[in-house]
């Protein structure tokens, strides 16, 4: 079989499981979110934390509950780095540096999962399970919380209430990730992953020397850190790591659950406002980019450029032999396209063009599918937009889901949009400018310019891949990475509960005659043409600068 054709078929079969998944998947998601029932284990976490289930909250308490909640994770998470040396199950590691702890806390908290520090030769047991695999859990949640409230935004009307914030937590952590991390887990080791408590061992000799590794939970933080779109990896390797992924079923599989949970939310908000047809619309947009750039991807890492190429079926430097350039070409698109950021390959060793396919996945807000919330609110703002477009073009005032965008609810969809941006570009000129970030760089010209751009990408839009060339571990990178990872979570936020409190005080308005039908084929081109044009205008001096000019050059 040619390499093309199974990079092909793991596609076509990738699509067919997710086709399976989506209906019940959705349908259970919404009536999660939609039930005013409470299990026993949930009514034990609210007692615990002093919380009243049943209090429906506006937008400025959702917001507090998701701040305060954040911010005591982001200092428990540091504390527990920085006492590590003194905890049992440590393996003899010592306690983190303050910036790289500071980066790392910001990084999980935010669902980025950034890690400028090698996993396997820094963090013991304790910070591994109680520290990130945990975070790994809540962090997706507070993601789909702020998802669902918006969405309860455009269903409600007449009045400011989005539901409870610490429900809405509880319950996706709980009835959602969890069950379904205990599946995926249960299925990883079935197929070689691994999972104990193990100690640092020697595994055989090596040019007079060992080579050591320490054992881990390794296949339940894989499970969560791909069905929550994190990313962060137990090894340093990441998913390239047999350890974490052995064997192509297990790569087609973990990229089967970053995909799950974003695609099947189109559906809880389709059953959500009543409309699935409006669901199916916002699903038709993310498979339309997430295809075209698969295909892309695909056809810039096969193309053959000599010999070489063609002997090794493709471009596969930097990349694990028993994936080969289609399951890494498809594994690198799902998780930029999503906030995943995990990695089955080196995304500085693609080709100049498969690297910038990478990076303009990201600045694109990781919206088709996106992460586990974020991509589907990110997406519901980008159809704000196109519909104020619309309504330009023809004279009208816009409306979505029956409710009027005026001026507050665009001025709060802007904001959203400009945020990420702003912090991508400024950070990067920054580091160009002055003389010190740039040590950091392997290369020079182009490929070294992308090499710091990729990286702001990856944290202000809580990706956490990297390029695979920039030694990120310095104060500055670890400082401006933190800072750039948590503005890029928590700003956007405020701007998505603000406008779903707006939209939740409108009263409906009717459809008429002028109505834009934004469930039908056309709204699904415009909304596409509408994110590519405004991503396009907003980046391609950037990219012109980096992968551009490395892909024309080669």
């Amino acid at each position: 079989m040619s390499p093309v054709l199974a990079g092909v078929l793991q596609l076509l079969a990738l699509m067919a499981a997710l086709a399976l998944a989506y209906r019940p998947l959705g349908d259970y998601m919404a009536r999660v979110y939609s039930s005013d029932k409470h299990l026993r284990v949930e009514k034990w976490i609210y007692k615990g934390i002093g919380a009243d289930p049943n209090t429906e909250m506006r937008w400025p308490a959702y917001l507090r509950g998701v701040l305060a909640f954040s911010a005591v994770s982001v200092l428990f998470l540091y504390v527990l780095q920085r006492v590590q040396g003194h905890l049992p199950g440590s393996l003899g590691f010592r306690a983190i540096d303050p910036d790289q702890a500071f980066n790392t806390a910001a990084s999980f908290v935010t669902n980025t999962n950034w890690q400028s520090y090698y996993g396997e030769q820094a963090m013991g047991h304790v910070v591994q399970t109680a520290g990130l695999a945990v975070q790994n859990f809540v962090s997706a949640a507070v993601g789909i919380a702020v998802a669902v409230a918006l969405v309860r935004g455009f269903a409600r009307s007449r009045t400011g209430e989005l539901g409870n914030f610490w429900a809405d937590l509880v319950r996706g952590v709980v009835r959602i990730l969890l069950p379904l991390s205990v599946v995926a887990a249960v299925v990883l080791v079935a197929c070689g992953a691994i999972q104990n408590f193990s100690g640092i061992h020697a595994v055989g000799q090596f040019f007079g020397g060992s080579q050591q590794w320490n054992g881990g939970a390794v296949a339940s933080q894989e499970a969560i850190k791909e069905l929550g779109t994190n990313g962060g990896g137990y090894f340093n390797a990441n998913s390239a790591h047999p350890f974490e992924n052995p064997t192509p079923f297990t790569n087609l599989f973990e990229i089967f659950l970053i995909l799950l949970v974003p695609f099947a939310l189109t559906r809880t908000f389709g059953r959500m406002v009543g409309s699935l047809k409006q669901g199916y619309a916002i699903l038709a947009t993310m498979v339309t980019i997430w295809i075209g750039f698969t295909a892309l991807m695909m056809w810039t890492e096969f193309h053959h450029h000599g010999p070489a190429f063609d002997i090794a079926g493709g471009a596969m430097e930097g990349k694990e032999t028993r994936f080969g350039v289609g399951g890494s070409s498809i594994f690198a698109v799902a998780t930029t396209l999503t906030s995943t950021g995990a990695v089955d390959s080196f995304h500085s060793s693609f080709t100049g063009l498969g690297g910038g396919i990478t990076m303009l996945g990201m600045q694109l807000g990781e919206i088709a599918p996106g992460g586990t919330g974020s991509g589907l609110y990110g997406m519901l703002i980008m159809a704000i937009i196109a519909v104020f477009i619309a309504g330009l073009m023809v004279g009208r005032t816009p409306e979505y889901l029956g409710k009027k965008i005026g001026t507050r609810e665009i001025k709060f969809a802007a904001c959203y949009i400009l945020i990420t941006p702003a912090l991508v570009l400024v950070f990067t000129a920054a580091a160009m400018a002055l003389p010190t970030p740039g040590h950091s760089m392997t290369n020079s010209g182009a490929h070294g310019f992308s090499e710091i751009l990729y990286a702001y990408t990856s944290g202000a839009n809580n990706n956490g891949s990297a390029f695979a060339g920039l030694n990120a571990d310095t104060q500055w990178f670890n400082s401006t990475i933190g800072l750039a990872m948590l503005l890029g979570r928590f700003v956007p936020m405020v701007f998505v509960l603000a406008l779903a409190g707006s939209l939740a005080e409108q009263k409906p308005v009717p459809a008429t005659a002028g109505t834009l039908r934004t469930e039908k084929p056309l709204f699904t081109g415009l909304l596409v043409g509408a994110i590519l044009i405004i991503t396009g205008l907003t980046y391609f001096p950037a990219l012109a600068l980096g992968p551009l000019a490395e892909g024309l050059a080669s």
